[in-house]
């Protein structure tokens, strides 16, 4: 049995019969046709120059003077959030900008001290003092907490953001500051960000004015976000198909082959929800006059000879469908859409010459969408991938062309949302306020252990800057070396990651069909790919949870702990939704344990492992995890809930599921709101700061500890609408619970009830959704708890699991099952001091006799942890976690 079916319980997916043709949409026959309409398609126009902003301040909140003129401006957003500017000029900037949409908040309590060179500006969280001059840091500081910040002009939050692009990286990488520090301040300069006039077209600030903002939260993270979001916007809503396995790879399909390859997933029973298409859907091959083929926009009919019948069998496939754009290269002769373009611009084609890309330019931004562009998503495509490459500059100092990209492409998209659903890009990071736009195009990493070691940290601080839905290039795009340890165990951080698409560069060695693989790490892949499906109720429901509760999917450990000094030293451990723990595996296994291990943090608490549910740890501390090839440590906390699609057979898309299995964790009160998207094709765009929660349907599901009561519903759907089935079927499972099998059995009479490897499944049959129907209520009976760990069986296992010498294995076990050899203590010490004996066996065999405090002879609170590599005593160097 497969790992992941301690979990779904539902083994692998089977392959699905194919899928039935979906509706098509309207599309063109073959590229469009300029005389068939104006040179701007007015009517595909999405109005991408509004978009949801109020930027100016209240005026009580407003504090400005200075000498000869008004040359100073301070408003105080909020209590802890204060903006700062300062201009030469006496102008100061109220239009938005790329970081700052909302500048209208309530005016806080704050009192204010002015002499005639003095301003103090004091609220209950920061003490600010200023001359009156030009910003310097001798005049301008803010204390807050014990820290003290003086002005330098520059950002800073050193617990970090994110960055532009991981291209070429082969592991870590600068990041740009976010909002939070472990000082109790952040900065976030603001004086050169691009702006956007009323009319929602690009403007660019004056010289030499001075915007920034102080974040005095004082280790209070999820303040500092909440505020930055109310001032920069939401998260927006993802579609659900986004959240499923995305396919791409750099590489010159056909549409034969690409279709076939589809097939081929939906044969192995892996389901997809996005393909993806490289620039090789266009021309690259082009004559030497017109420069490289980098840039293109016209089909590639040696590849793909019928465009629209292509996409629409990706589309039959339940497939979204994106390609890839280097828009640097503008629109050069050999276009299709060449003379087009040029009669909307009334550029002069007699000579050839090439449209150039002008981001600056409103008139070419307009040709590019609604001439270039339009048709070719008439045909089916249904968002794109922008790959820009060429830096920040543009003709306007102050204009990058990334930003203009992304906020355009975003608002653009809205004219596809019947397909898409909601509106979506795929780009790279701009900076602040580009968790606007998602997704994220992470860029072209290497394939290396660094690589992968990197990406956790990079994705989870990348919510210290709002921006929560990277999409990495999973399993590596170019250069490094093949792994099969290296590939599966990236593609199970992808699974616990915002967006999984998998990804390779052209190479005859390089790609990541799992049948590429041996049989065993195939196996896993596939089995993976099938679990990231599995969880689209979760990701779901957090997705909203990002959006209107100011959460990101990933946070760091710190989010949550703010004030316990270990959260700070696990950079490659996260949260992943509202309670589940996960520490990636980052290097490859050791040889001995065949087990790879990462070093984790627990918060107090108890913990289950999700993928080895006999194990549980008492928290507080740090520990080893060590985990075979086929499993990944994620932990749940009592008091967890996960919902999963169960349905047998999963099909491409994400759709509704049929069956839901519920993950729970006993030991503490639980309650999970299931969202899911309501039962009506009417999608809208949506103020990012409205609460939009009755627009989607809820499931609420709770667990009451005390009285062992579970209930679930009823379903709450918008607009009166009901989906065409008042029934759907449910399991619960209870993680890591055992002990009262034959009690439920009678308890819950009329329902199947089995264990299944270190958990309880009852099967609830099918319940009614919605009211007049009472939610749905079972008794599975009071205070249950997780099972106490038999750590001896454990221990055995990984023993025996272990090559090494014989000899050893029995040393090791007398140390752990020999009470008459010595004390606890004694025992601990010995084991630990084992000359000739690798550390990785003695600290995987440490991990379980010290994981659960309840178990009797546990070494919980004695442990011992050997940093080491070799077999011998004098690599060691040792260090005691208690």
């Amino acid at each position: 049995m497969s790992a992941l079916s301690f979990i779904t319980g539902v083994g692998r997916s089977k392959p699905s019969s194919p899928a039935a043709p979906m509706l098509s949409r309207s599309t063109a026959a073959g590229t469009p046709s300029s005389s068939s309409r104006s040179p701007v398609d007015t009517d595909a126009m999405a109005d991408r120059y509004s978009f949801p902003s109020d930027p100016s301040a209240n005026p009580k909140a407003i504090i400005t003077g200075g000498n000869k003129g008004n040359h100073y401006r301070f408003t105080i957003l909020t209590d802890r959030l204060i903006r700062y500017e300062w201009s030469p000029d006496s102008g100061f900037e109220d239009r938005v900008s790329t970081s700052a949409l909302f500048r209208n908040f309530d005016a806080p309590a704050f009192r204010t001290v002015d002499k005639d060179d003095k301003l103090e500006i004091i609220t209950d969280h920061f003490y600010l003092e200023y001359d009156k001059k030009k910003f310097s840091s001798s005049g301008f500081s803010v204390k807050v907490g014990s820290d003290v910040w003086r002005y330098d002009g520059r950002s800073y939050g050193d617990l970090g953001g994110t960055a532009r692009t991981l291209d070429g990286a082969w592991g870590r990488v600068d990041l740009e500051p976010g909002v939070l520090s472990r000082r109790a301040y952040a900065v976030l300069d603001d004086s050169k960000s691009m702006l956007f006039d009323a009319d929602g077209w690009i403007a660019t600030r004056k010289p030499e004015r001075i915007d920034g903002y102080i974040f005095a939260y004082n280790g209070d993270h999820k303040a500092a976000i909440k505020d930055f979001y109310r001032l920069s916007g939401n998260q927006p809503v993802l579609p659900r198909w986004t959240l499923g396995n995305w396919w791409s790879r750099y590489h010159e399909y056909s549409a034969e082959e690409y279709i076939e390859l589809m097939d081929d997933f939906r044969k192995e029973g892996v389901p997809f929800s996005a393909a993806v298409i490289d620039m090789d859907w266009h021309k690259v091959h082009i004559p030497g006059k017109y420069g490289s083929g980098w840039t293109g926009y016209s089909w590639n009919k040696d590849l793909f000879p019928q465009p629209e019948k292509f996409l629409k069998q990706l589309h039959d496939r339940k497939l979204k469908v994106t390609v890839n754009d280097h828009p640097a290269d503008g629109i050069r002769a050999f276009e299709d859409q060449y003379k087009e373009v040029a009669r909307a611009l009334n550029h002069d084609t007699s000579h050839e010459e090439p449209i150039r890309f002008d981001c600056c330019s409103r008139k070419f931004m307009d040709a590019y969408f609604d001439v270039l562009k339009v048709g070719l998503e008439k045909q089916g495509i249904d968002f794109w991938w922008i790959d820009w490459q060429q830096g920040t500059r543009s003709r306007i100092p102050g204009v990058d062309p990334l930003w203009v990209l992304n906020h355009y492409h975003y608002l653009t998209s809205r004219r596809n949302v019947k397909t898409i659903e909601r509106p979506i890009t795929f780009s790279r990071y701009a900076g602040a306020g580009s968790h606007r736009y998602p997704i994220g195009f992470s860029g072209d990493t290497q394939i290396s252990w660094a690589g992968l070691e990197f990406q956790p940290e990079f994705t989870a601080t990348a919510s210290n800057i709002g921006y929560g839905w990277w999409s990495h290039d999973i399993g590596g795009h170019w250069g490094g070396w093949r792994s099969n340890q290296l590939t599966v165990r990236w593609v199970q951080l992808g699974v616990f990651s915002p967006i999984l698409r998998l990804h390779s560069t052209k190479s005859l060695w390089n790609s990541k069909e799992p049948w590429n693989f041996e049989s065993y790490p195939a196996q896993i892949i596939k089995d993976f790919l099938v679990l990231r499906h599995r969880l689209v109720p979760y990701l779901y429901s957090m997705n909203i949870r990002a959006a209107y509760d100011s959460e990101p999917l990933v946070q760091p450990m710190y989010w949550n702990h703010p004030h316990t000094e270990e959260a700070y030293h696990v950079p490659n451990q996260y949260y992943f939704g509202s309670n589940l723990i996960v520490a990636p595996i980052t290097s490859p296994d050791d040889g001995i344990t065949l087990a790879s291990s990462s070093r984790a943090w627990l918060p107090e608490g108890r913990y289950v492992s999700l993928f080895s549910p006999h194990i549980v740890y008492t928290g507080n501390r740090h520990i080893q995890l060590h985990r075979p090839l086929d499993q990944i440590p994620v932990l749940a906390k009592e008091g967890t809930i996960v919902p999963l699609d169960s349905t047998r057979t999963l099909s491409n898309g994400t759709p509704p599921p049929e069956e839901i299995t519920i993950l729970l964790v006993v030991g503490k009160d639980a309650h999970f709101n299931l969202f899911e998207e309501p039962p009506t094709s009417s999608h809208r765009y949506e103020n990012p700061r409205d609460d939009p929660r009755k627009n989607f349907t809820s499931t609420p599901i709770c667990w009451h500890q005390k009285s062992g009561q579970l209930t679930i519903g009823p379903e709450k759907t918008p607009y009166s609408r009901y989906h065409s089935s008042p029934l759907r079927h449910w399991k619960v499972k209870l993680i890591g619970h055992t002990t009262t099998k034959a009690h439920l059995e009678k308890l819950a009479s009329g329902y199947k009830v089995t264990e299944v490897n270190g958990s309880i499944e009852i099967d609830l049959g099918p319940v009614f959704r919605w009211k007049p129907h009472a939610p749905f209520e079972i008794v599975l009976g009071p205070e249950l708890q997780l099972d106490v760990l038999d750590f001896k069986k454990q221990a055995f296992d990984r023993i025996h699991r272990a090559e090494g010498w014989y000899d050893d294995k029995d040393k090791i076990w007398n140390c752990v099952a020999d009470t008459s050899s010595g004390s606890l203590q004694e025992r601990v010490e010995r084991l630990h001091h084992l000359n000739g004996v690798y550390a990785s066996l003695k600290n995987s065999v440490m991990e379980v006799w010290a994981a659960d405090e309840r178990a009797e002879g546990t070494a919980f609170g004695k442990e011992i942890w050997t940093n080491a590599v070799g077999r011998g005593e004098e690599d060691w160097d040792d260090y005691v976690l208690v």
